[in-house]
């Protein structure tokens, strides 16, 4: 089912949907944390390899429900919008674990590997692992662009296997990375596609500093567009035969018609790389447990509008703590 969603309206000026992508970054918000307990963990997903997670959990954890939130593309468990829904969604009363993907956030020692958009098994072993060791019985992932791709193939993977799994919700997930990859390198997508490409390589520079000898970087600096990057590093870094083979057995398209759990796909219209033909699609329209609120305008990840009802500026945040809310 796909919704427009006509209560989000933003201002004309929001109707950019570069403005509307890079304004929130900018906009000063207050994402303190403070007076949410916070505790560090290390969640082994295979051998060698861990991600790292800020559990902020509720007084009785195993009663309360809980959520895990995973960042998009070069992102981070301390990234604006990480912190701004793990506020929003204990308050509402769920325990809340910010995790960083592989080599994130400063993990780059935890982990031999590069991360990339077809991990989705990091994230089955952390539910499993939280609902058979902690005992929680209530887990809903949230994921934001790359993430929201990850936990959909998750959710789609495990179909209706682990119990604990109770929801998704994804914000302006990259479904179908050929696609993406494509509208990223439009010449538009300039500003957004130097900003990836540029932090890439400066993360693939700290990994090989501690792991010595593993990638050639002799091409490094002459690499141009994220999808050389990604057939000459990241695909054959995670078992990929090639660029194209990733971009396409990373999607997460291919398993959204095994989600067996009620999911939440926030994306707009005019997203500058997201294109919202991939939602446009029988599969997803008729899918019995898909809902899709596309607005008109939002841009990337970010939705932004002046609020009349006492909600902050952050629309999507706000439409997720609900969805939660409305299913526990």
């Amino acid at each position: 089912m796909i919704e427009t969603a006509p209560s989000f309206q933003p201002p004309l000026f929001l109707r950019n949907a570069h403005v509307m992508t890079l304004l929130p970054r900018l906009w000063l918000r207050n994402t303190s944390l403070a007076g949410l307990p916070q505790e560090s963990r290390f969640f082994t997903v295979e051998p060698h390899t861990q991600l790292q997670g800020f559990c902020h959990w509720q007084g009785d954890r195993t009663s309360s429900p809980t959520v895990i939130v995973v960042h998009g593309l070069e992102g981070c468990s301390e990234s604006q919008y990480m912190r701004g829904i793990a506020v929003k969604a204990y308050r509402a009363g769920f325990n809340v674990i910010r995790l960083n993907q592989r080599t994130c956030g400063g993990t780059e020692h935890l982990s031999p590997t590069l991360y990339n958009s077809g991990l989705s098994g990091d994230y089955r072993a952390i539910l499993h692992e939280l609902a058979t060791v902690d005992g929680l019985d209530q887990i809903w992932l949230v994921g934001y662009s790359m993430g929201g791709n990850l936990v959909l193939k998750a959710a789609g993977e495990m179909g209706g296997t682990e119990p604990a799994l109770s929801g998704i919700a994804a914000v302006c997930p990259n479904i179908d990375p050929t696609l993406c990859a494509r509208a990223l390198e439009e010449p538009r997508n300039w500003i957004y596609h130097r900003h990836f490409l540029t932090h890439l390589k400066s993360r693939l520079r700290r990994k090989a500093a501690l792991l010595p000898g593993k990638w050639d970087l002799t091409d490094l600096d002459h690499i141009s567009r994220i999808s050389e990057f990604d057939d000459r590093y990241t695909a054959p870094d995670g078992g990929y035969r090639n660029g194209a083979d990733y971009y396409d057995r990373a999607g997460s398209r291919h398993v959204l018609d095994s989600i067996v759990v009620p999911t939440l796909i926030i994306t707009a219209q005019d997203d500058p790389f997201i294109p919202y033909s991939m939602f446009a699609v029988p599969l997803i329209q008729r899918h019995p447990e898909i809902r899709v609120v596309a607005p008109s305008h939002g841009g990337h990840c970010g939705f932004f509008h002046w609020s009349h009802n006492g909600e902050d500026h952050y629309w999507a945040e706000n439409r997720i703590v609900d969805f939660l809310r409305e299913r526990v």
